[in-house]
């Protein structure tokens, strides 16, 4: 019974001390839980530490920015009102007179001077002093005299100089320091584009202003306008000059003009007349020469050799072409002497370019040309006379058929404004750029290959540009030898 309790005795210590060695690991791992967290709350705190020393770094760097962006708006908006100021006046003498006390030290300057160089003598002359006494400008005119290649040979660099410019002299820095009465200062070139050139001087007596481009770029901007302004006023006296002696040759020419256009007036009209009375002249033996060669066609008057026949239809086609060219000029001069009516209606531009496009259909098919419609259904109608316009179509649309073999034409509408702009694009010949200016001048016709080829009158175009001007509208081309034309033309949206 004995050994039975010791037994179980030791059992319990065996428990016991198993148990106290999980306490004591247990205990162990909370004490290396504390220390990480000893040390991880230690890392944040100094990060923490140089995230607030960052802080006040910036806030003292933002707040520097903010004095020199202050100072920078302040210096623009005194700029500003600088500028408006000397752009107000035309005349030299007060350009200078305009800068004033009080907008110099907006831009944290106490004193300014400025001077322009006689070109004849070399001599420089102020004309702008301020917060100076008399003594002081003779000394200040004697320096700039005596330096005067320096300051000569930076106007000729077109680039000024301050008080901490490394490129300049040191001694030359100091003297104008000690000239002008100051401890710091910005020189900027007056440049106009003629006449007298000069600089602008600011200075100031802050021990602790400290000079920065941004300082320098606003006297050089203040310089240009300056020198802008005094260009403005050189060119209004010049202007104002020539203006006088204009008008009295602008009151002769306008008589000389008046007569002439009279005259071209008197001419134009007589030659529409001629052309009118020699249009229907030609009608009527044309007219009889095509009835005539039509009867002997026919075999009303007997049968006629096979030779003789070919020769008939050619009388009777170049008929045809020459009744052709008579009604284009009759039409071209109705247009220009506005005789001629238009019927103006709504208009859709789809329905107009696909009857022509039926109309050319076997043309282009024997050249074997692709034809290419980019219309919108919605585009608006436009404003037009159906017969004119149907025309205009006829002409364009031929003209791409005669100079692109085996190519594509496309025809594209789209609204501009209150506008419609028609484009009718080939990818034929093209035309050389020196003859594109004359395309639409009657009789005009491109001295090229093809051209000996194509027949035509030279009066299409032009004919197409006086109905196009007729609608109110307007017709251009773009085109260059090899690639292609485009000619476009606009007519009014139907309201």
């Amino acid at each position: 019974m004995f050994d039975f309790l010791m037994m179980i005795l030791g059992l319990a210590s065996f428990a016991g001390c198993i148990a106290l060695a999980i306490v004591l690991v247990l205990k162990i791992g909370q004490v290396s839980q504390l220390e990480t967290s000893v040390n991880n709350l230690k890392y944040t705190l100094d990060e923490m530490d140089e995230q607030a020393k960052l802080v006040v770094r910036t806030d003292i760097e933002l707040n520097k920015t903010q004095e020199e962006l202050d100072k920078k708006v302040n210096g623009l908006y005194t700029l500003q009102k600088l500028t408006r100021s000397i752009s107000s006046t035309l005349d030299e003498t007060q350009i200078f007179g305009k800068i004033e006390q009080e907008l110099v030290e907006n831009l944290g300057f106490e004193k300014a001077a400025a001077f322009l160089r006689n070109e004849f003598t070399g001599n420089y002359i102020f004309y702008l002093e301020l917060n100076y006494a008399e003594e002081e400008l003779e000394a200040i005119r004697q320096f700039v005299q005596a330096q005067s290649d320096a300051f000569h040979q930076m106007i000729n660099n077109e680039k000024g100089m301050s008080s901490v410019s490394p490129q300049v002299d040191r001694q030359l820095r100091e003297q104008i320091k000690k000239t002008f009465k100051v401890i710091s200062f910005v020189i900027s070139p007056i440049l106009p584009k003629e006449g007298n050139k000069g600089f602008l001087f600011v200075g100031s007596t802050d021990p602790d202003l400290i000079i920065n481009e941004g300082d320098e770029e606003l006297m050089n901007i203040l310089a240009n306008q300056i020198g802008q302004a005094l260009e403005n006023a050189r060119l209004f006296e010049k202007t104002w000059q020539a203006h006088q002696e204009l008008e009295k040759r602008v009151e002769e020419r306008t008589r000389e003009l008046s007569v002439a256009l009279e005259e071209v007036k008197r001419i134009s009209q007589r030659k529409n007349d001629f052309v009118s009375n020699v249009s229907h002249e030609l009608r009527t033996p044309l007219t009889s020469i095509k009835g005539y060669a039509s009867i002997l066609l026919s075999g009303k008057l007997g049968a006629i050799p096979e030779e003789v026949h070919k020769r008939l239809e050619k009388i009777n086609k170049h008929s045809d072409e020459l009744v052709s060219f008579v009604n284009d000029l009759l039409d071209i001069a109705r247009i220009e002497s506005g005789r001629i009516t238009l019927k103006l209606v709504p208009l859709n531009v789809r329905n107009v370019v696909e009857e022509v496009a039926d109309l050319l259909a076997v043309q282009m098919k024997e050249k074997q040309i692709a034809f290419r419609l980019d219309v919108d259904a919605a585009l608006p109608e436009v404003l037009a006379d159906y017969g004119q316009i149907k025309r205009v179509c006829i002409n364009l649309i031929n003209n791409a058929v005669k100079y692109t073999p085996g190519g594509t034409i496309t025809v594209r509408a789209a609204q501009k404004n209150s506008r419609v702009q028609i484009d009718i694009a080939d990818t034929g010949c093209g035309i050389p750029e020196d003859a594109v200016n004359n395309l639409f001048v009657e009789f005009y016709r491109v001295d090229s290959t093809i051209n000996q080829e194509v027949k035509g009158t030279g009066l299409g175009l032009a004919m197409v540009k006086h109905i196009i001007e007729a609608h109110k509208g307007t017709i251009w081309v773009k085109s260059s030898a090899g690639a292609g034309s485009t000619f476009s033309f606009t007519l009014p949206v139907a309201q």
